[in-house]
């Protein structure tokens, strides 16, 4: 809560101060400046599954960030350890829709893929379906 709470929170929103707050951002989650202004999160429970893919996709694109020039760096070492052939171009520029390099990729690793960003997901949807009451936070799969 910044302080102090919702007592403490003024009828405009902080971002945007020409519209009013909306009802569902109370200030009770960290960042919360008011900042709806479509209206999507219209009660509590919206806002708490917008902030589950908001934390799932920055999860996902930190990945991203991360992995891409890694696996330029990596792929052929791994691939020699693996006793694979890689899948770097003769560029060494990592297989993309963009470079025509997906085709090297085997279907069984996007399935791999796929089946375990779905079971991911499933298991936090359960998480977040079964902890309703106020210690759960968006994106906490209890790891800790």
């Amino acid at each position: 809560i910044n302080g102090g709470g919702a007592a403490t929170l003024s009828a405009n929103s902080q971002a945007l101060p020409f519209l009013e707050r909306p009802a569902a951002l109370d200030g009770s989650l960290a960042g919360d400046v008011g900042f709806d202004p479509l209206g999507f999160a219209k009660s509590r429970d919206d806002l708490l599954n917008y902030r589950e893919a908001e934390v799932k996709h920055a999860r996902l694109a930190m990945l991203a960030a991360a992995g891409w020039p890694l696996s330029e760096v990596f792929d052929k070492k791994i691939a020699a350890a693996l006793s694979m052939d890689p899948l770097l171009d003769s560029a060494d520029r990592v297989p993309s829709l963009l470079n025509g390099g997906l085709g090297k990729v085997s279907p069984a690793y996007w399935v791999g893929c796929i089946g375990l960003a779905a079971m991911i997901d499933v298991f936090g949807q359960l998480r977040m379906k079964s902890k309703k009451d106020a210690d759960y936070l968006p994106g906490d799969f209890g790891l800790r």
